[in-house]
């Protein structure tokens, strides 16, 4: 997944009712793309989403 992608998908996220208020994005811009991906599938099961496959890892 590009960054772009993950950042993309980071900002969805961003938008949920459980993090209103949080800022989850602005640690994006030290991480690198594997940690991003990460940080993103953590954030993704705090908000009680399943994390959506890696188009990489469905190709």
């Amino acid at each position: 997944m590009t960054r772009i992608s993950l950042l993309e998908r980071l900002k969805e996220i961003q938008k949920m009712p459980r993090y209103q208020g949080r800022d989850i994005t602005t640690i994006s811009s030290v991480l690198s793309n594997q940690a991003l991906a990460k940080h993103i599938e953590v954030c993704e099961q705090a908000a009680g989403l399943a994390p959506r496959p890696d188009k990489k890892a469905a190709a």
